[in-house]
């Protein structure tokens, strides 16, 4: 144990220690013999300590000194970098009660910081780090079964606006979720050309033989208002030839709310949209077959951020087969979160 006398003067140390090697501030010591020896390691010595205020440390050492210990510094991040990582790691699987809160601080921290003016890929750097340390290592032996194969639930079509992010959204954990997203989250006919979301449901049903597919889509959706707003195609566009797709569901908004406000249209056409890509998987021949034999279930789901509900429904295979062709499909099991 220290003397009480010794102890101000360490904490000067400790101070200095960390403006001159900002490496240090990342370890958490919790031995005071243990942060004493590396001081003496570190530091070069010093010649004399003041304190003339509360505020500041002043520390002087010579010019001989200062070369010397930037020489040592240099040498550091090779050697000293991997002992502390080490350091960091057994002091947190020694005492993670004690580590947590922080280990949460820092995890929320990044997100704060995310549009800063700092560089994004230090914060995203931050992320995966907080990332593999908080989730990957605490659940090593699912990532491991996952690197060996997946057998996901479900097959999540979802819009690929960055405000709906299915995974933080409805919480799918890493093997849970096969996803595929588009603008608008359209589903386009089996009859027409080859797309990466067709590429997807056939992967995803006939290989890894998912359980679900669950088309989401949400609340002002920039793909749907294109879709609502534009006259006619323009064939140079890409966005245009894309949310063509859902045609029919624009039309059958304007049949039966041409006297709403636009915005009202578009968030009819949300939901109409939903149930035409559900109707048009229908379309495809070994998504149905699965469906009436009952190893497949058709869901939609729509997310309004503005007032963050979720509204989740079934297709009603059976109910749906009773309706008159192109009269849209039969729901079931109608939920709101």
């Amino acid at each position: 144990m220290l003397h009480p006398r010794q102890r101000p003067l360490l904490s000067l140390k400790m101070n200095a220690l960390q403006m001159l090697c900002p490496l240090l501030s990342q370890i958490r010591i919790t031995s005071w013999h243990l942060l004493s020896s590396m001081i003496f390691l570190l530091l070069p010595r010093l010649s004399s300590i003041s304190k003339p205020d509360n505020r500041c440390v002043k520390i002087f050492v010579s010019k001989d000194k200062v070369k010397d210990f930037e020489k040592t510094q240099l040498r550091i991040p090779v050697s000293f970098r991997k002992k502390a990582v080490n350091l960091q790691m057994m002091a947190s699987g020694k005492t993670p009660g004690l580590t947590q809160e922080a280990n949460d601080r820092t995890y929320e921290a990044t997100t704060d910081n995310f549009n800063n003016n700092t560089d994004v890929f230090d914060d995203i750097k931050q992320r995966f780090l907080a990332f593999k340390k908080l989730k990957y290592m605490d659940n090593l032996e699912h990532y491991k079964k996952l690197a060996d194969a997946q057998a996901p639930k479900f097959l999540v079509i979802a819009c690929a606006d960055s405000r709906v992010c299915p995974s933080a959204v409805l919480g799918f954990q890493p093997g849970e979720a096969f996803t595929v997203r588009n603008i608008a989250n359209l589903v386009p006919p089996y009859e027409s050309g080859p797309t990466e979301t067709k590429a997807a449901l056939q992967f995803s049903v006939n290989a890894l033989e998912v359980e679900n597919i669950l088309v989401i889509g949400h609340s002002r959706c920039g793909g749907i208002q294109a879709l609502m707003g534009m006259e006619e195609v323009d064939s140079r566009s890409f966005i245009h030839n894309w949310v063509i797709v859902g045609k029919k569901a624009k039309e059958s908004t304007k049949a039966v709310a041409s006297n709403l406000h636009f915005d009202h249209q578009c968030q009819h056409c949300e939901k109409t949209s939903i149930n035409h890509s559900l109707e048009r998987l229908l379309g495809y021949p070994w998504i149905e077959e699965k469906v009436r034999k009952g190893s497949l279930s058709l869901h939609g789901g729509y997310y309004d951020f503005v007032n963050c509900t979720f509204e989740k429904w079934t297709v009603d295979y059976e109910g749906s087969r009773c309706k008159k062709e192109g009269s849209g499909i039969a729901v079931k099991n109608l939920s709101v979160w």
